[in-house]
């Protein structure tokens, strides 16, 4: 008598039950492996994104995954849907600052006008909502989560491997070992800074998050959350999204308003949101180490209810060392996707800093060459060191010796560059707001004197340059000074560490620059 095989549906379906009569089971030729994890399920996906480059994520979605997205009317955010197998690509995505998989959306929510009605409402909303999915997706990105900590671990072991066995071998290892000692800085920054800046980022909450001013961004509390759930965490989960474990998983709510109609403040809507969570699924209120962190975002009439599915931002992922005013590289991609880069192209940081713009470039772009620098010696050492973080991550990513990347750093003057004239073809720089670094005074000199170097360096007629700052006055006037060499296209207004700043696009005119001339 033939054993009977269980024969699996596709994409993920329920396995049926095995044929049990005698000679009734199923030769299959070959047998189906397992589904695959995730297959069949689809999520739509938040991301946050820099203020003003939503249109640049949409456009890095449709190119990346196929999906097309959707800006929502609260600056700083877009909606995509995507397979949940391709969750691994969602988090390769370089514009985007923070991931959520959307629980439900309401584009006209009706508030009462009444504060306990409001609340209440938003209470009931909880047991309404079809979490079964979403907290499928957060299970699967939990998993790849850990797959790449395993990854990690296992590469830091073979790389210590590796060096163990060149100390004991040839006189190499001594050289090895002098590199691994001026790497040193760089690997016990990568180790200890971003760990430092996601504690501060995770008491802060979503301070780090907030888009427009007005917004009012604050967490549940963590008594008051304790005290709606009247001691019913205590119990054992219920098994949603723990797989039958006994675990009972922590959460806790993060509520972002936008609007002024609202009867309620958010740390009340996320106070009370959080109780009617709580009481749901049993889980356990933490505001630190939490498992689940839902998120409420209110701007005026949309409601969006979601999972998150970052830890910390996705903007810290190529800086270890930071100095005073280090960019996003979010940010920074969002300006090199403005020019265009090609093939072959020379792209110039001349106020490079800690070298965001540069790293974000050479990662994305490695068709391209990349020079940065800068006259502070403090700032290329940062820069250096930050490079010099990525190679050796690159080296443990490829478990072999890294090619490098197609970047060099060098301490230079902005107005006196060792370039030669018209061999650049674009520029991309976060100049000087004229508040932590320089002042607005200086700018005055500054600025013109920039455009003037930039302007010489930089291929006529086809150059490009992508400049942020927040000192739009003097750039404005800089700018119509340099009017026969730099002709302005698009603008994009940008919300910086809370300053209204604006990024700049500039085409190089034809013109021939003067070679050097003084102007102030």
């Amino acid at each position: 008598r033939r054993a009977p095989v269980t024969v699996h549906r596709r994409l993920g379906m329920a396995e049926p039950e095995a044929a049990t009569a005698a000679g009734q089971g199923v030769a299959l030729d070959p047998a189906p492996g397992p589904p695959e994890e995730g297959a069949g399920l689809s999520a739509v996906i938040g991301a946050t994104v820099p203020t003003g480059f939503e249109v640049t994520a949409a456009e890095e979605v449709q190119e990346k995954l196929g999906s097309a997205s959707r800006i929502s009317r609260d600056r700083g955010k877009i909606y995509f849907e995507v397979p949940a197998r391709g969750l691994p690509q969602v988090h390769r995505l370089r514009s985007v600052d923070n991931l959520f998989v959307v629980v439900q959306e309401f584009k006209d929510y009706q508030f009462k006008e009444n504060k306990e009605d409001a609340l209440k409402d938003l209470e009931d909303l909880v047991k309404k909502l079809p979490w079964t999915d979403p907290l499928k997706v957060w299970e699967l990105n939990n998993s790849l989560k850990k797959k790449k900590t395993k990854r990690k671990k296992h590469n830091l072991q073979s790389t210590a491997s590796k060096e163990k066995l060149n100390e004991d071998g040839e006189e190499e290892g001594t050289d090895q070992k002098d590199a691994g000692k001026r790497e040193d800085c760089a690997q016990n920054a990568a180790g200890v800074e971003p760990t430092s800046g996601q504690d501060t980022e995770q008491t802060q909450g979503v301070a780090c998050r907030k888009g427009e001013e007005g917004e009012d961004n604050k967490q549940l509390d963590a008594k008051d959350e304790s005290q709606a759930g009247s001691g019913s965490a205590s119990q054992a989960g219920n098994g949603k999204t723990s797989e039958g474990e006994a675990k009972v998983l922590k959460f806790r709510v993060t509520c972002n308003r936008a609007g002024e109609k609202h009867s309620f403040t958010s740390n009340e809507a996320a106070r009370d949101f959080g109780g009617a969570v709580q009481e749901h699924f049993q889980w356990k209120a933490d505001m630190t180490n939490f498992d689940v962190e839902v998120l409420l975002n209110i701007h005026n009439n949309e409601v969006v209810v979601g999972i998150a599915l970052t830890e910390e931002s996705l903007h810290r992922r190529n800086i270890t060392h930071f100095g005073p005013t280090t960019l996003r590289s979010t940010l920074a991609y969002g300006m090199l996707r403005l020019c265009d880069p090609q093939p072959t192209d020379i792209i110039v940081d001349p106020m490079c800093g800690t070298g965001a713009i540069p790293i974000e470039g050479a990662t994305e772009w490695p068709s391209c060459y990349h020079i940065a620098g800068d006259n502070n010696p403090q700032a290329v050492k940062r820069a250096a060191n930050n490079i010099c973080s990525l190679l050796k991550k690159n080296e443990n990513k490829e478990s072999s010796t890294s090619l490098g990347i197609p970047l060099d750093i060098i301490q230079w003057d902005i107005c006196n560059l060792p370039l030669r004239t018209g061999s650049v073809d674009i520029i991309v720089t976060d100049m000087p707001f004229g508040k932590r670094i320089g002042s607005k005074k200086k700018n005055w000199d500054l600025y013109p004197a920039c455009l003037m170097e930039m302007g010489r360096i930089c291929t006529p007629g086809t150059g490009r340059a992508a400049l942020l700052t927040q000192d739009k006055k003097c750039f404005a006037k800089a700018l119509s000074r340099m009017g026969h060499i730099w002709r302005k296209g698009q603008t994009v207004w940008v919300n910086v560490g809370g300053l209204h700043a604006a990024v700049y696009l500039l085409k190089r005119t034809w013109e021939r620059a003067e070679e050097k001339r003084s102007f102030w």
